[in-house]
């Protein structure tokens, strides 16, 4: 059964139902009240009076009766106008969101709902636009992700190509190429292996295992591990001289990658001849690490999507320039860690901050 007339059934009803309530308190109700004013009659009148008691009683019943029965016409058109206001506007909504269910199912991501007023038809459509937009983005990193994956592979795929033709040619020879064709395989390992972790950390699959540990011990084992690439590109690293008691509860490894991948960050900005500083201070129950290098500088206009993943201050920098989702990692383990990632730039350089938890009386 369609809407329309399941809503008249219903107006109809719920009409027919007062109707009949109201003629039984009548009934109920009415006699009484007549014979109490046909005494005062009769008493008025004298014994002429008492003939016409039957009269008036029947009469008042016929009058209720006829009135009640004249309602009813009244009551089925008043049903039908409702009915059909409320079917109609509840099928235009029903039929709108139907069709932009499909839009959506067919791709078009872009389709929105008009504003339905401030009822729960309001309330859907307005949910159905918020889950339009949500896909819609959704398919806008989709799209951006395989543009992305792509861009990246072309560089170290042309490179294999080059070198394959220059073996099969003869102009080059085997252990002239190798080397080369082992950097760009490497190239791919890394891009495949951090496209892997960067959507199993903003998936949240990443298992992460807190300890409590020293924040300058994270940062002496970040320093070490990039002593000999600062040194072999000119740049100085400078940490705390002085170990400070500055306790962190986090997962140990997943905190120095995250250093590790600002301090690489770093290193690819900061010309030869310019300085790295590493630094952690407490604040209110967390420790904030610091890693502020003496760089060219973030433009204010591309602060805002420095964490997106792939996205580069310079588009002219190729693979070696590192996978383009280090930070991507940063942030979504930092945040996964309980703390947050930002960053302040300027001509002078540029300053990456995060946070990590400190131990609460639950975990000493």
């Amino acid at each position: 059964m369609k809407l329309f007339p399941r809503l008249f059934l219903g107006h109809l009803l719920v009409i027919l139902v007062a109707l009949a309530a109201l003629f039984g308190l009548a009934e109920l109700t009415a006699p009484g009240f007549y014979r109490h004013h046909v005494e005062q009659m009769v008493q008025l009148l004298g014994p002429e009076g008492r003939a016409l008691r039957p009269d008036l009683e029947r009469g008042m019943r016929r009058t209720l009766t006829g009135a009640l029965v004249a309602a009813v016409p009244f009551a089925v058109l008043i049903a039908a106008v409702t009915a059909s206001v409320t079917s109609r506007r509840i099928v235009r909504s029903v039929q709108l969101l139907s069709d932009g269910s499909q839009a959506l199912a067919a791709g078009q991501y872009g389709r929105r709902l008009p504003d339905a007023g401030r009822d729960e038809l309001g309330v859907l459509a307005r949910n159905f636009n918020v889950l339009a937009r949500s896909l819609e983005r959704v398919e806008q990193d989709r799209v951006a992700l395989l543009g992305n994956v792509g861009h990246e592979l072309r560089t170290p795929l042309a490179a294999l190509r080059g070198y394959t033709e220059g073996l099969a040619d003869g102009v080059m020879t085997a252990p002239q190429v190798a080397p080369a064709i082992l950097r760009e395989v490497r190239a791919i390992e890394r891009l495949a292996s951090d496209l892997s972790l960067v959507s199993r950390v903003e998936a949240g699959q990443v298992a992460l295992h807190a300890s409590t540990f020293s924040a300058h011990d994270l940062l002496l084992a970040a320093a070490d591990r990039f002593e000999d690439a600062y040194r072999e590109r000119g740049v100085a690293l400078h940490r705390p001289a002085h170990a400070t008691p500055l306790p962190v509860h986090a997962d140990f490894d997943r905190a120095l990658q995250v250093l590790s991948n600002l301090l690489a960050n770093a290193l690819r900005h900061t010309p030869s001849g310019g300085r790295v500083t590493l630094n952690a201070d407490a604040t209110a129950g967390q420790v904030t690490f610091a890693v502020q290098d003496t760089g060219s500088g973030i433009p204010p206009e591309h602060l805002t999507r420095i964490f997106e993943r792939f996205y580069r201050v310079d588009a002219a920098r190729t693979r070696s320039d590192g996978s383009g989702v280090g930070l991507t990692i940063a942030r979504s383990l930092v945040l996964q860690m309980g703390g947050q990632l930002s960053v302040t730039s300027s001509p002078a350089g540029s300053t990456f901050t995060f946070t990590l938890p400190r131990p609460s009386p639950a975990h000493p």
